[in-house]
């Protein structure tokens, strides 16, 4: 087996433990799973590196529904603003507006934005109904499509989790 295929390997598997001891962990603790996804669009703008790559920056926003959650709102607008090194950093800030006006914050840190790449979410606190609430997210981007001007859209996958209150 060659060294890229070994690391890919070892990679996945590295994800995929991860992502697993976060719901069990969750689980655990008393976490209520939700599960849903996330439809977007938006800019990105990119500035070309010194080793022939691409940094950007985007902001995205658009429907998040859930199908699974006790507790959440199903429907929520959310918005997205990342940035991507073009080499090893990949992270960005998401707000999630329920019809209340209620909102969920978090961090989110992944692959890339483009289809097929993952993403992991933090839920780091909320207002009104969402004061004091924690936890974990996952997901996959099903399809990312660049279209002229640094318009994109896309929309996820599996977006998978589990929430806690009391963690701020």
């Amino acid at each position: 087996m060659s060294r890229g295929v070994t690391a890919l390997a070892s990679a996945t598997l590295l994800v995929v433990v991860s992502v697993a001891g976060l719901v069990g962990r969750a689980e655990q603790a008393g976490g209520t799973a939700f599960e849903g996804t996330w439809s977007a669009t938006g800019r990105r703008q990119t500035l070309p590196t010194e080793d022939g790559g691409t940094a950007a920056t985007v902001q995205l926003s658009g429907p998040v529904t859930l199908s699974v959650g006790e507790g959440l709102s199903r429907g929520f607008h959310g918005e997205l603003i990342g940035f991507d090194d073009g080499r090893s950093i990949r992270a960005g800030r998401w707000v999630w507006t329920d019809t209340r006006g209620d909102r969920l914050f978090g961090s989110l840190e992944g692959d890339g934005l483009r289809t097929g790449r993952g993403f992991t979410g933090t839920i780091t606190g909320g207002t009104g109904r969402y004061a004091g609430i924690g936890g974990r997210f996952a997901f996959t981007w099903q399809y990312i499509v660049d279209a002229d001007g640094g318009e994109i859209q896309g929309r996820t996958s599996d977006l998978k989790g589990q929430y806690q209150r009391g963690q701020q």
